[in-house]
């Protein structure tokens, strides 16, 4: 058997490509993949030709070299950042919960692989905690047109749910049920978990404790939008102006 499901599976976490993404550049199914990277099947000559050229690595070394760590960070290609940067510094890499993929992740929220191949961005935040990010699809976090909007993302940080009860009231979460995911601020009561939205309108959520999948902290948020800072600053000009016209009436 040849080492070249072991160093494209190296490749894949080098250049932080999920089995999807790496198996689209080479026209490759994902099963498919994941079948040579278990070394459950070969490769055709041509698929092993294509990906050791946009590599630039030998067939050689592909086939029959365990590559290491180094050797890959030399080679050249087109997704390769400066091995100076990745040595340096670390980022978080943090899975993302969409639109697209919401519904297969209640499904498979603790199966390792599907994690693993959900789309991620990457952080310079605390390494050695777990985080997720979700994508904002409601404006259920909104309060006189501020707070979360649609496509707003959050960066949520895992919470054992032992340690639940002991969280500030009123922190946002993001809570993973069997059927749905809830953003609100939260509230324990007992075993029972108040989640209350900031948009007016919204009635408050009770579930059990016992029934909750998972729970995020919300520690980062992403607006998708650009504050409006001009908007803030004409809003302060007219009322300064108003105070003038008011003070040459009282003056006049």
């Amino acid at each position: 058997m040849s080492c070249f499901g072991n160093n494209i599976k190296k490749i894949r976490g080098i250049k932080g490509l999920s089995q999807q993404a790496f198996a689209d550049l080479f026209d490759l199914k994902r099963g498919t993949l994941g079948a040579y990277e278990e070394g459950r099947s070969e490769p055709k000559i041509e698929t092993i030709i294509k990906i050791a050229n946009y590599f630039s690595i030998s067939i050689d070394n592909m086939l029959t070299a365990e590559l290491t760590v180094n050797q890959l960070l030399r080679f050249n290609d087109q997704l390769t950042v400066a091995p100076e940067e990745l040595e340096k510094e670390e980022f978080a890499v943090i899975p993302c919960i969409t639109p697209k993929n919401s519904r297969d992740y209640l499904e498979y929220f603790d199966n390792p692989q599907f994690v693993n191949d959900l789309p991620a961005i990457r952080l310079p935040i605390n390494t050695e905690k777990i985080f997720r990010a979700y994508t904002v699809d409601s404006l259920e976090m909104t309060s006189q047109d501020e707070g979360l909007f649609p496509n707003d993302l959050i960066v949520a940080e895992k919470v054992p749910l032992d340690v639940v009860p002991k969280l500030t009231a009123g922190i946002m979460v993001l809570v993973v049920m069997a059927d749905k995911f809830i953003l609100r601020r939260m509230y324990v009561t007992g075993k029972n978990l108040t989640l209350r939205a900031d948009h007016k309108n919204i009635e408050e959520v009770a579930v059990k404790l016992a029934d909750v999948k998972e729970l995020w902290r919300v520690r980062y948020v992403f607006y998708r939008r650009l504050p409006e800072a001009a908007n803030d600053i004409n809003s302060k000009m007219n009322a300064l102006q108003k105070q003038m016209e008011e003070l040459r009436k009282l003056t006049s």
